[in-house]
């Protein structure tokens, strides 16, 4: 007996269809948008030169972590630098940084507001683990009916990849406030606003960044997967060597994805530190 199949392909297809021919003029509306954020962001660190960048960096660091980082941070960027993956070192952190920032903007609204709500909390739960569990590859394919080719698609299919982390750990941060301090809250007057954003939040804020610093590097892994749709950066790199047979080159960029996502994990979680501090 021969079971038909679903036609589930088919009909995804026709959804994503429908909805570039539909909304084709949104999708053009956000892609000149985030191209034009891209740009100014990605401009606006070129524009500073290696060296003033490097040193800025390093302040902040010291600033922020300690002698030790800045250090870090001084002879990782100095050996991008020396492999000449400097630019591309940048525009990837102009992707990261950007993605990121999109990502958080969408992903704290929605966790607080599944935390503050039971039936939006068993609403969105699955829904983030189907995100979590779908292959990283899957979310660069509805990217390119919608943006087309290149960074725009690949921030859109960043922010996809990397929102599940910050969204579930501020709703656990907010659940996981002590019920006696909500309680003493309620007891002296307090408005739903006012626990919300005098209580709840501060007490949940180191909990909130590690879900950020889960964000970023989720951000950056799905960057350099971006390079197979024209995403600029060290992915590009690392594919452009994958194409040439050039492993030393492919090693030199990976290397270089490597320095950054240290830097950008050891500031987020000193970050966290310092907040909970």
């Amino acid at each position: 007996m021969n079971i038909p199949s679903i036609p589930l392909g088919d009909w995804i297809e026709s959804g994503l269809t429908w909805l570039t021919s539909e909304y084709s003029s949104v999708t053009r509306a956000i892609s000149r948008f985030t191209q034009t954020g891209i740009d100014v962001l990605n401009d606006s660190l070129m524009w500073l030169p290696e060296w003033a960048l490097l040193g800025l960096i390093a302040l902040l660091c010291w600033k922020q972590a300690g002698v030790r980082l800045a250090i870090g941070a001084v002879a990782g960027l100095a050996l991008i630098w020396n492999l000449g993956l400097w630019n591309p070192m940048i525009e990837t952190l102009t992707l990261v940084v950007f993605a990121t920032l999109v990502a958080v903007v969408i992903a704290l609204p929605v966790g607080i507001a599944a935390a503050l709500s039971n039936r939006l909390y068993r609403l969105i739960m699955p829904i983030l683990d189907f995100m979590q569990t779908m292959p990283a590859f899957v979310y660069l394919i509805p990217a390119i009916p919608f943006f087309g080719i290149g960074s725009v698609s690949a921030i859109f299919a960043t922010v996809i990849f990397s929102m599940p982390p910050a969204i579930r750990f501020t709703t656990l941060g907010i659940r996981q406030v002590p019920v006696e301090l909500i309680e003493a809250a309620d007891a002296y007057g307090a408005t739903r606003s006012q626990k919300l954003f005098k209580v709840q939040l501060p007490l949940s804020l180191p909990t909130v960044m590690a879900g950020i610093n889960q964000t970023i590097m989720l951000a950056l892994s799905m960057v350099v997967i971006a390079a197979m749709i024209g995403a600029d950066g060290l992915g590009s790199e690392v594919w452009r060597a994958i194409q040439r047979l050039r492993p030393g080159d492919g090693f030199e960029a990976g290397i270089a994805v490597v320095i950054l996502a240290m830097l950008l994990d050891r500031l987020t979680q000193s970050l966290r530190k310092t907040r909970r501090s």
